[in-house]
């Protein structure tokens, strides 16, 4: 029986309707699978983090190669199908719950086809840990945007956090008719692996901040889309107009920004005397 005519069986014998705002899609292609399993390179020795366990296809595969699966799935209508489905298996660890709130248990590796809905929080959930390597299918729009070029129409916030925190490769494309029901775009399988960031930021709640705000307004120029930020940092009036204007590449547009000039641009102000002014009072006010 193909994993397509178990999946079908599936929903039919535990009369479950996926719901689409859940993201729920379930992978149905045993290649696919296996290859990604193949991309995390994974042994006896893994402890392996799924994201979304779904009908527990992955999971079963993923329990035959390495040494734990820990599988996190919110749903609790799919708990019911999996408790049945991993039944027996002593190297499965199922738990309930949303991955984003959880405490987990470690792992050193993910291999995960995780709903497209929390594509975005989930990546930056990850980039705050330490694992070896992640092989997640994401839609194929947010995977170009992870190594989208420099001005490009993709460019933006995601594309600087993850290439300041990790490495990004596009591995696979995967046609939406791998899935049932079908979802409404086609994905991509991505692998991820953290690393030391590649330039030096002096404060990265700052730097962070920063990205995020300016692509707000990625297509004005620096010296006017870092004023919401300076604000923000209680520096005002002509002390902002000043320091925007004494930044460096104050009249490129954000768009044209590499990473590694967020990070300059973060420890311009880091070390501003207006910034260290505007700590000072937010703190003695605090």
């Amino acid at each position: 029986m193909s994993l397509l005519q178990r999946a079908r069986h599936l929903l039919r014998l535990y009369n479950f309707l996926p719901k689409k705002r859940f993201g729920q899609n379930f992978a149905v292609n045993t290649d696919l699978l296996r290859r990604m399993i193949s991309y995390a390179s994974i042994t006896k020795d893994d402890v392996v983090l799924e994201v979304g366990a779904g009908l527990g296809f992955l999971t079963q595969l993923l329990s035959r190669e390495c040494k734990r699966v820990i599988t996190v799935e919110v749903d609790p209508r799919l708990i019911k199908i999996l408790r049945a489905q991993l039944y027996g298996l002593q190297n499965v660890d199922l738990i309930k719950g949303d991955i984003l709130t959880l405490s987990v248990p470690s792992f050193n590796k993910v291999v995960s086809t995780p709903p497209y809905s929390i594509s975005s929080p989930l990546l930056f959930w990850l980039l705050e840990k330490k694992f070896d390597c992640a092989v997640l299918t994401f839609q194929k729009e947010f995977a170009q945007r992870l190594t989208a070029s420099v001005g490009s129409k993709e460019y933006g916030r995601l594309t600087v956090t993850t290439y300041y925190r990790g490495e990004v490769e596009l591995l696979d494309y995967v046609p939406r008719k791998m899935f049932y029901p079908p979802p409404d775009v086609d994905s991509m399988v991505v692998r991820l692996r953290p690393r030391e960031p590649p330039f030096q930021v002096e404060n990265e709640e700052t730097f962070l901040e920063l990205v995020q705000t300016l692509f707000t307004q990625r297509n004005k120029k620096v010296r006017n889309a870092i004023l919401p930020f300076l604000h923000k940092r209680g520096i005002k009036g002509g002390n902002a107009l000043g320091l925007a204007d004494s930044l460096p590449l104050h009249d490129k547009r954000v768009r044209e920004l590499a990473p590694e000039d967020f990070g300059a641009l973060a420890n311009e102000i880091v070390r501003s005397p207006s910034f260290g002014f505007s700590k000072r009072s937010i703190n003695a006010k605090a």
